[in-house]
């Protein structure tokens, strides 16, 4: 069964980032006696999904979030902590997305291995198709999604542990209890009775495409829910083993529904779209982004999950740096407004001074594994207000920002 000790560990990793915020402190007031109730209506069947949280975020580009309240955001914990495990079996080993030693530094070695490898160390001919698929997130059929998982939980689930398989089949429970749990999750609909956090100006440029307000019932998962990253990757799990497998591909790798494929013939490639099109459509209802079909000579590179991967160097990509420099930007608006009312030695308390420098060095830790020392330095030097060099100082080449003591 699915114990009370599982929701514990649920909670104690939901809280690790969001222990601030008033949804979670909330909850910790009398949490043990929360979680007791929580895990009764887990095992009996009642429990029910609560009130999201809409609103709109621009950066890294302009999305709409809908954030489950705490007491959901335990229970997507404790469905991907039991399912995981499982996941990873099947899983190949190029999904980069929401894995344990995987990620985007992860997947841009691998391309950049697959550049070096299908070229033969950049001496022959080779090419590389890279695809988008379109509105993904958005586009996610429930029905399809919750029969997979249905039949993966039933087939998958515990059939591995000879200490349930010798109890005569004592997981059956566990299993139905979280095949219930995941048919909540992937059928609510948390446009129905949602808090709007943003202003209704904030929607506006964002298309219907890339919002749950305008999308069929039966489609779409929210952005914003831990459960939402693992379905995607398992959603398209069959699609990794069709270009795997079934295409005997060897140079592919995939980073939510970014995907990058290489081979020595273009013609190749070219006729690949058509079959990736197909698969995609027929057994996953999703489209190809007709907009974002890249396919080039493995000289001309390709950009990948914020950078632009070349033969021999991997350089930051605009988005990224003009992101690095939109925070600068804000922190310089932050502290030129303090200016006014503050003396220059008081400007940032030591929680802001320590916020401060984990938001410049969160950003220097991305680019700084690439070809970013020019543009580390022209962001610290030139970009950075000098006010800020009162409280912190520069170290290494450019590598991080430390505070003073």
């Amino acid at each position: 069964m699915i114990t009370l000790q599982d929701v514990f560990e649920a909670y104690y990793q939901c809280r690790k980032n969001k222990r601030n915020t008033i949804d979670a402190l909330q909850f910790e007031i009398d949490y043990e006696q929360k979680l007791i109730e929580l895990h009764r209506e887990i095992v009996s069947g009642n429990y029910q999904i609560g009130r999201s949280i809409v609103f709109i975020v621009d950066k890294p580009v302009k999305r709409e979030v809908f954030a489950g309240n705490f007491r959901d955001r335990i229970v997507h914990h404790l469905i991907v902590n039991k399912l995981n495990p499982f996941f990873e079996k099947q899983f190949i080993y190029d999904s980069y997305s929401c894995r344990k030693g995987k990620g985007t530094h992860f997947g841009i070695k691998r391309v950049e291995r697959f550049l070096r490898s299908c070229s033969q160390n950049y001496t022959q001919d080779c090419y590389i198709l890279k695809l988008d698929i379109s509105g993904f997130f958005m586009h996610i059929n429930k029905d399809i999604l919750y029969q997979k998982l249905k039949v993966f939980i039933k087939k998958n689930y515990f059939n591995n542990d000879p200490i349930v398989r010798s109890c005569g089949g004592a997981g059956r429970d566990d299993r139905d209890i979280l095949v219930d749990l995941c048919k909540k999750v992937i059928y609510h609909n948390p446009t129905k009775d949602c808090i709007i956090k943003s202003s209704r100006s904030k929607w506006v440029g964002l298309p219907k495409s890339k919002s749950l307000f305008f999308m069929a019932e039966n489609c779409g998962l929210p952005i914003g829910n831990f459960t939402s990253q693992i379905f995607a990757n398992f959603y398209l799990n069959s699609f990794d083993h069709f270009v795997k497998h079934k295409l005997g591909i060897r140079y592919y790798g995939r980073y939510v529904d970014d995907f990058v494929i290489l081979h020595k013939s273009k013609e190749h490639l070219k006729n690949m779209i058509l079959v990736l099109r197909n698969f995609l459509w027929q057994k996953l209802r999703l489209t190809l982004h007709p907009k974002k079909i890249y396919l080039q000579h493995y000289f001309k590179g390709v950009a990948f999950l914020g950078v632009f991967i070349h033969p021999y160097r991997i350089v930051v990509g605009k988005r990224t740096a003009g992101n690095f420099y939109w925070n600068i930007k804000k922190w310089n608006q932050f502290i030129l407004e303090s200016v006014k009312t503050q003396p220059i030695k008081n400007l940032l308390s030591q929680s802001q001074r320590k916020e401060f420098v984990s938001s410049i060095n969160s950003y220097i830790g991305i680019v700084k594994p690439y070809n970013s020392y020019k543009l580390r330095k022209r962001m610290l030097t030139q970009s950075l207000s000098v006010y800020f060099w009162n409280c912190v100082y520069i170290s290494g080449k450019y590598d991080k920002i430390v505070l003073r003591k």
